[in-house]
């Protein structure tokens, strides 16, 4: 849900006594609703209606002087920087993050979904609207018509391009688009013999949306897919993006599966399979440098 409140509603937020001006949260705010009376004066509050309930002032403030109603006391904790892993450390769990395609059988622990999920929803959000949604489907039928779902919409899409009078016209136009035809083909064909391309075997799948009317729902959505990619990757759990059941998503003008999971009137983002893998990578392997334009 939105974090916004209406105009005639309009969050409580004070600043105390124990504040000792030191302006952080006048520099913060993205909506300006701190200021000074005057040079190194006292701070004040204008425009509450305004806020978009970031948080920015609270977490700012070393006084803990910034009296906010979206934040109580058990919702501030000091930030422990020792904590934190080092850029060494973060460098190497993403050197060794891949999208694992060897999957167990065995289930990823609800725990640790619940944590993924949670990484994800801490991910920043435009204007911070936080009208990110999480659906996580672990029913292994589920889990089987969304994989059929998106080889039929691929089969419905491979009839279309291999039809001779739209071949010829669209084919100059979309070379890339007719190197999957083939592809369409084999995914059929391998699911027909019992393997599976589509889910990898995955035993869970986090779907990631948002109101259909949201102008940054692409952006959010892979924001938080990234926060939900490294914590499993943290937890030793594999995790692929699921890019063929996205682009089936995109060209289902019906939305099949929208209504197949509740969620009609929501824009489907991003979507990240989840899976306990058979091994972990050994090695990670150093990338050609990307070619970077210092102006």
């Amino acid at each position: 849900m939105p974090s916004k409140r209406s105009n005639t509603d309009p969050w409580r937020i004070a600043v105390g006594d124990a504040c000792i001006r030191c302006g952080r949260c006048v520099r913060v705010c993205p909506s300006q609703i701190f200021a000074r009376v005057e040079p190194e004066g006292r701070i004040i509050v204008r425009d509450p209606e305004g806020c978009i309930v970031c948080g920015h002032c609270v977490a700012a403030c070393p006084a803990g002087a910034v009296d906010h109603e979206a934040f109580p006391p058990e919702r501030v904790h000091a930030a422990d920087r020792q904590a934190l892993p080092s850029p060494e450390q973060l460098e190497q769990l993403l050197a060794v993050r891949r999208s694992n395609r060897a999957l167990s059988r065995r289930p990823v622990p609800q725990e640790w979904l619940d944590r993924i999920i949670a990484a994800a929803d801490r991910a920043p959000t435009a204007s911070n609207a936080r009208e990110l949604g999480y659906t996580l489907v672990t029913d292994p039928v589920r889990l089987r018509q969304v994989a059929e779902y998106t080889l039929g919409v691929f089969g419905r899409l491979e009839r279309l391009l291999t039809n001779p009078l739209v071949r010829f016209w669209l084919r100059p136009l979309l070379p890339g688009v007719y190197r999957y035809v083939p592809v369409f083909a084999r995914l059929r064909r391998d699911y027909a013999e019992g393997r599976d391309r589509i889910l990898r075997g995955a035993t869970a799948l986090l779907f990631i949306h948002a109101p259909q009317e949201n102008r940054f729902a692409s952006e959010d959505a892979n924001l938080a897919c990234q926060n939900a990619s490294l914590m499993a990757e943290a937890l030793g759990v594999s995790q692929i993006y699921m890019g063929f059941v996205l682009t089936a998503v995109r060209q289902d003008r019906h939305r099949e599966l929208n209504r197949l999971l509740g969620l009609e009137g929501r824009r489907i983002a991003a979507i990240l399979a989840l899976g306990m893998p058979e091994f972990l990578y050994p090695n990670y392997i150093d990338r050609q440098p990307a070619e970077v334009h210092r102006i």
